[in-house]
């Protein structure tokens, strides 16, 4: 069955690069340069599926393409490519489940290609009329009343149509597991190839390194926006404080250093991670092997907790000593070990049986893999998406999303979803504003 035709209004070298990646993987890409070109195609092909469309350069040009899309009983979701200082602005929401986003330069035209991937997904798997859409389709935007609507993110107080989003765990007390090679691997695959919305929190303070695994120089950290605030500035949500990465994950660090995190209040900090359920799908946290405050604040805030545990008798055993902490904590319940390197040593039958946790995946080994990614500043998923190490992580997010990372009953701190509709060209006229 041929797949279905992308049109693509980008600059010409971006689209020599994306219109390569796509026809690779099947796709016919087809240039527009005017939405009189775009009005053509639509006239002529019914094939077209989605629209990669500029929202940094001709704002008036992709204004008159999105409206073309959405026109009478088309339908057809758009990929708005734009600056990172604009991304967590807004929320683009096409009409019920054929919902549009948002993509930041500078991106590799690989990450661009799944995020099309998983759009076409959700788009293909809308389900009839008067049908609920599974929880899984729910990414990124917001259904429409009776037209276009958008979700507003910013200074003005507008609050995002997200729902209720996710907090993951990923730890072990012991060190040198893959906890943070999972979490970044793990949150890049939920937004690029499932179309969620990921926050990526590095609580380490002590040697966290996912800031620099992922190629960001000094990025914003939450110690210094809270710094900026106790002197007066004003108080700012975790998604303006947050980074965000070519892939589209957003990335929170606590402290550039052990010595900056007198201002880190373990309350205070688990109040703005359970807090960010309101803008991410996904608040993935990568932690610190220690039981301290703050950890023991965060883990009641989890609705699941991953544990990596790799085939080998030491790590084997701070897994079974989390699981017994685990157990005075009252978090017990929320514990499922991923099993890391588990083509090597003991077989994963007996790490489960030993730990008493069930696994929620396995992930062979592929260490230098990773390091080469991390050398060039991205996941694995966005330098080697075909690698088998990667279909594993990809399995592992299809768990997460199919229930299996579901926690029991409702956490703390959420909260009723608020919704606020405006008008497409409002979107642009507040965009236009922000980067001008």
């Amino acid at each position: 069955m041929p797949r279905p035709a992308v049109a693509i209004a980008l600059p010409e070298a971006e689209f020599v690069a994306v219109r390569e990646h796509l026809v690779e993987a099947g796709y016919d890409a087809i240039a527009v340069e005017s939405a009189d070109e775009l009005g053509r195609l639509l006239d002529s092909r019914a094939d077209v599926s989605v629209a990669i469309l500029d929202g940094q350069t001709d704002f008036d040009r992709s204004l008159e393409m999105y409206a073309l899309l959405h026109e009478g009983e088309r339908n057809i979701p758009a990929l708005m490519v734009m600056p990172p200082r604009s991304l967590g602005r807004m929320g683009l929401g096409g009409r019920g489940n054929a919902k549009d986003e948002y993509f930041t330069r500078p991106y590799s035209p690989e990450s661009l290609r799944w995020r099309i991937e998983a759009i076409l997904i959700r788009v293909e798997n809308v389900p009839a009329e008067g049908t609920a859409a599974p929880d899984f389709l729910d990414g990124p935007g917001i259904p429409v009343l009776e037209e276009v609507s958008v979700s507003v993110v910013g200074p003005a107080g507008m609050v995002p149509d997200l729902g209720q989003g996710k907090i993951v765990i990923v730890f072990n007390p012991k060190g040198g597991v893959g906890k943070t090679t999972i979490s970044i691997n793990l949150g890049t695959v939920l937004q690029i190839r499932k179309g969620q919305r990921v926050l990526l929190v590095d609580c380490d303070t002590i040697t966290g390194h996912i800031a620099s695994s992922l190629g960001l120089e000094r990025p914003r950290t939450l110690a210094n926006a809270w710094r900026e605030d106790a002197l007066g500035g004003a108080e700012e949500s975790v998604e303006q404080i947050a980074t965000v990465h070519g892939s589209g994950v957003s990335v929170l660090v606590m402290a550039e250093s052990p010595l900056h995190t007198e201002l880190l209040d373990p309350k205070r900090v688990a109040e703005l991670i359970c807090g960010a359920r309101r803008f991410y799908d996904w608040v993935i946290l990568d932690m610190h092997p220690d039981y301290g405050p703050l950890n023991q604040a965060l883990f009641e805030q989890a609705d699941r907790i991953l544990v990596p545990v790799t085939p080998d008798v030491p790590c084997i055993r701070a897994a079974v000593q989390f699981r017994e902490v685990a157990v005075e904590l009252g978090i017990r319940e929320r514990l499922t070990i991923v099993i890391n390197r588990s083509n090597s040593g003991v077989g994963g039958t007996d790490v489960e049986r030993v730990v008493a946790v069930p696994a929620l995946a396995r992930i062979r080994s592929a260490g230098m893999l990773f390091v080469r990614a991390a050398d060039e500043g991205k996941s694995a998923v966005e330098r080697f998406p075909t690698a088998k190490v990667v279909g594993d992580i990809d399995n592992l997010a299809d768990r997460l999303l199919d229930g299996g990372g579901s926690g029991n009953g409702t956490r703390p701190g959420t909260s009723s979803r608020n919704r606020l509709a405006g008008s497409f060209k409002g979107l642009f006229d507040r965009l236009t504003a922000g980067v001008s």
